[in-house]
């Protein structure tokens, strides 16, 4: 019997992970990577001497990595090496700063000094984060979302409350803590990386479990190390990749995807190809895959329905090299020195460019020696901006740059801008360049009650029968371990199909 051929678009966390757990099951798997290397969002980048990874800086959820080499039988550390940071960050506030320990015992100190009875608050709030973080990370998120019959299940039902889906993460956080400073911690992860904490269910201060209890954690030699150990396993499981090959079209026949098509870069030029495939999984930007893909009688969404979208935010970043080191910084820092409602509305409700603009600064040279030359530092900025702007340009980002170096430059009271030998920047046109992603996005949809599960563009197309969807525009969500999962949960949803 002839084996059954998948092929996968896309090589980020989620394609991968598709790809993988398709070929345990007995697919032979092809991923086509536009780029020259795997990791999609999360490449990285050498050059004067600095390792940049280009995209995800934070390592959160552990468990979720843990477990997702496990079922292939293996361990993270055989592929790369974890350092619990501490602190987990810095936060600078406009009247100081603030040290986050990774000793539970020193948080609950730091909250009560802030507010007090907020250390036992705190208590109580984690209390309900780890029933959330257990049923949603081991309930919630392995569900397809193709029909709500997926949560008859008696956890679920029984704890639909206590899992505050109605209830929004603002009022959830009110109820504990009254101290701006405390309101804010507990609000950004959702800030950064969704909604509006008034618009996100409080189902994702499992989010905050993550953060406190889980830990922030750093991968020797950077970020991409887990792109690399995914690259690793599934080569290991006969998964083939084919790098430097842009997919510009599917192609169907009675409802059915038989081929891709790819426009190859090779040494002597471009060329054209097909490939047959007995399923495609779109591992790429959702938007780019329906409405450049495919034939629009093929397009389960309209135009109206993606606009209609709530996205997460886009990001201005800054890849910044030193000639020297810093003093006294830490690993990753929140610069909350300003505005933080104010630059909330400006992502999401009036979707300008921002006035004031928090920001986050990830320097991973403060513990890993192998990402910059000896004696100096390598800097990575991000600011948060909303999706779908118009005016990202070369003027405007330097505008921002110098806006917050120089907030920076005040916070730590050291010199940066005369020792930059490296600089690149990296915002909203590059997203579209290089991802295809919908408006420029950096993060996927915004967690809102209205998208999530079933109400999440589907993981499997409603009108071609062999196409399936993987990755942070659809189920569970955006971020790096929701990725890992959404490549198991498409994987099985086409072997259910297949078997």
């Amino acid at each position: 019997m002839k084996q059954k051929q998948a092929i996968v678009i896309g090589s980020g966390f989620a394609g991968m992970s598709a790809a993988s757990f398709l070929a345990r099951s007995g697919w032979k798997v092809m991923v086509l990577e536009q780029h020259n290397m795997p990791g999609g969002r999360a490449r990285k980048f050498e050059a004067a001497g600095f390792t940049f990874d280009m995209g995800p800086s934070w390592y959160w959820m552990p468990d979720v990595f843990e477990r997702y080499f496990q079922q292939f039988g293996k361990e993270v550390s055989d592929y790369y090496q974890l350092e619990r940071l501490d602190p987990s960050y810095r936060v600078y506030w406009p009247d100081g700063i603030t040290d986050i320990p990774a000793n539970y015992i020193e948080l609950k100190a730091l909250f009560e000094k802030l507010e007090p009875g907020a250390g036992e608050q705190l208590d109580l709030f984690m209390k309900e984060a780890a029933y959330k973080y257990e049923v949603g990370v081991n309930k919630l998120v392995f569900k397809p979302g193709q029909s709500l019959l997926e949560f008859l299940d008696l956890d679920l039902i029984k704890g639909v409350f206590k899992l505050d889906v109605f209830n929004s993460m603002k009022a959830h956080v009110g109820k504990y803590f009254k101290n701006p400073k405390l309101v804010e911690l507990m609000e950004f992860p959702v800030l950064f990386l969704g909604a509006l904490p008034e618009h996100t269910p409080a189902l994702y201060s499992l989010m905050n479990y993550a953060d406190i209890k889980g830990g922030t954690w750093y991968p020797q030699k950077g970020m991409y190390e887990i792109a690399k150990a995914m690259y690793d396993l599934a080569v290991s499981l006969g998964v083939e990749f084919r790098f430097n090959h842009s997919v510009t079209g599917i192609n169907i026949k009675d409802g059915v995807a038989n081929s891709v098509s790819c426009l190859v870069n090779t040494p002597a030029g471009k060329t054209s190809v097909a490939i047959d495939a007995d399923v495609v999984v779109g591992g790429a930007d959702y938007h780019h895959v329906e409405t450049v893909l495919l034939p629009s009688e093929y397009q389960s969404y309209s135009a109206a329905y993606w606009n209609k979208r709530v996205m997460a935010p886009s990001c201005l970043l800054y890849y910044i090299g030193l000639n020297k080191k810093l003093e006294g910084i830490t690993h990753h820092s929140l610069y909350f020195d300003t505005d933080f409602s104010l630059h909330g509305k400006e992502i999401y409700t009036t979707k300008e460019w921002p006035t004031n603009p928090l920001f986050y600064l990830c320097a991973p040279s403060v513990t890993d020696k192998t990402v910059a030359p000896e004696g100096c530092e390598n800097l990575f900025l991000l600011i948060p901006v909303a999706t779908g702007l118009t005016g990202d340009t070369e003027e405007l980002r330097e505008k921002y740059f110098q806006q917050i170096i120089k907030r920076v430059e005040e916070q730590i009271g050291q010199s940066i801008q005369d020792a930059i030998i490296y600089k690149r920047t990296f915002a909203q046109s590059n997203f579209i360049e290089d991802y295809n992603a919908f408006k420029g996005n950096a993060y996927g949809l915004a967690n809102t009650l209205l998208q999530t599960a079933v109400l999440k563009p589907s993981c499997r197309s409603k009108k071609v029968k062999n196409l399936f969807f993987t990755g942070q525009l659809t189920v569970p969500g955006p971020g790096v371990p929701p990725s890992l999962i959404s490549g198991e949960v498409v994987a099985k949803e086409i072997t259910k199909l297949y078997d």
